[in-house]
């Protein structure tokens, strides 16, 4: 049962639904930055204007490399970390009195990929039919301003939290998770972590989630005239032999008995993607060098070390074929080595978060296995801290035409500001 005053919760609820305009408009400024990697700095700024508006002093914590290397949540960067620091906003009560909570979300977007198949550009959010166009609207800026919204919603109906209250914005959830490390580290522990990831076209509840590994292989190959072709070694052919190596790999993870009971009934969850390549020099030359970059999904059960420690084993073997005689084949890894992570449905704030979304919306929180992965691993893995990762509909995250819920964002606002009055209780301003 609720501890909140039915009329505080009346109050709060009100204050939610006034600020439905004002939610929107925040979003929209947000998904005007385009905070792809190394170019987060736009929105980073944004959200220091938020928390400004909403009465708390922004700080900046920056990754650094020397000092976060050797944690197990590390993961090998892409880009240097300078002038791309995390901000993060402290809300402290007159009197503690209920537990403390963190709220979680990341800036960063994953590239719009081909912005002329976009119905309307990427970077301009745009309305149609109920829902937010807009790379990253639905993964995640609208989670972020939901839950600065409903902090928001306290402060109008005249209540603060009872309880320290932390806010993180951070970088690098779509390659590293290492953003969400630098703030966990730095910032003392609370008793739980929110973060408002979006569901799959419905208002989800993360009960589990895969672990990532990202590696690159470069090929160079022997150049040549295509006259002479016979003679060289074609490096984005033998690219293409190493790659078509993993099928077999991948339908193996995906047998019965290696899913998790977390995954039961998914078809697919673990997948291997090559999502990058770049190679050759011209068309009627032999290609010289080839890199390919691919994402090899990690099932619970299993570790990111020793998914790293099969992709070397297979390219190593790949390489060793006769086609790739006089190939050079080189292995790196660097982004994503992230281990899977499970976010029990029986923590004290996931019991809230479904009781507060029913109150909310009238509805219930679906159960989302994800085939992807978030920040909450950290929290969990790491920081023994319990985190309820659960969010609005966003539909085609990472796709062409991105898009979230209007009437889903405003319901999970609903649902963090009676969480947040709940877990931390309420003073009144």
């Amino acid at each position: 049962m609720s501890n909140l005053d039915p009329g505080a919760r009346r109050a709060i609820l009100e204050s939610c639904d006034a600020l439905r305009e004002e939610t929107l408009d925040w979003l929209f400024r947000l998904v005007r930055h385009p905070s792809t990697l190394g170019r987060e700095q736009g929105a980073l700024a944004e959200m220091e204007r938020l928390y400004r508006h909403l009465g708390l002093a922004p700080r900046r914590i920056p990754t650094v490399p020397e000092t976060l290397s050797s944690h197990p949540g590390w993961s090998p960067p892409l880009v240097d970390y300078a002038g791309r620091d995390n901000v993060v906003a402290v809300h402290t009560p007159r009197e503690t009195r209920g537990r403390s909570l963190t709220f979680q979300g990341h800036v960063d977007v994953v590239p719009e990929g081909a912005a002329d198949m976009w119905a309307t550009p990427p970077y301009e959010p745009a309305i149609r039919d109920g829902r937010v166009y807009g790379r990253g609207a639905g993964d995640m800026k609208a989670g972020i301003v939901s839950y600065c919204m409903a902090f928001e919603a306290l402060r109008r109906a005249g209540l603060q939290p009872a309880a320290e209250v932390q806010m993180h914005a951070v970088i690098e959830e779509e390659c590293t998770g290492n953003g969400a490390l630098a703030c966990m580290a730095a910032m003392p522990k609370t008793d739980a972590v929110i973060i408002p990831e979006p569901g799959p076209g419905l208002d989800g509840y993360y009960t589990a989630e895969v672990g990532v590994v990202w590696a690159w292989v470069t090929v160079s190959g022997r150049p040549a005239h295509v006259r002479d072709m016979q003679a060289g070694v074609n490096a984005i052919e033998a690219a293409n032999a190493i790659a078509s190596a993993f099928k077999s790999y991948e339908a193996e993870q995906n047998r019965g008995e290696r899913i998790h009971a977390a995954f039961r009934g998914l078809n697919h969850p673990v997948n291997v993607n090559f999502g990058t390549v770049e190679g050759g020099e011209w068309n009627s030359s032999v290609a010289t060098r080839c890199r390919i970059g691919m994402r090899v999904g990690v099932m619970l059960g299993n570790t990111a070390r020793q998914v790293k420690a099969d992709i070397e084993r297979l390219v190593a073997e790949a390489a060793a074929q006769d086609a790739l005689r006089g190939a050079k084949v080189e292995l790196a890894f660097r982004g994503f080595m992230a281990d899977p992570c499970e976010f029990p449905k029986d923590t004290e704030i996931a019991k809230l978060a479904f009781r507060s979304y029913a109150e909310a919306t009238g509805g219930t929180l679906r159960d989302y296995p994800a085939t992807g992965l978030t920040d909450g691993r950290h929290f969990v893995l790491h920081g023994d801290t319990p985190c309820a990762v659960f969010g609005p509909d966003a539909v085609d995250i990472h796709g062409i035409d991105e898009n979230v819920g209007i009437e889903s964002i405003h319901g999970i606002t609903r649902t963090l500001a009676l969480s947040l009055a709940e877990w931390c209780g309420v003073e009144r301003i």
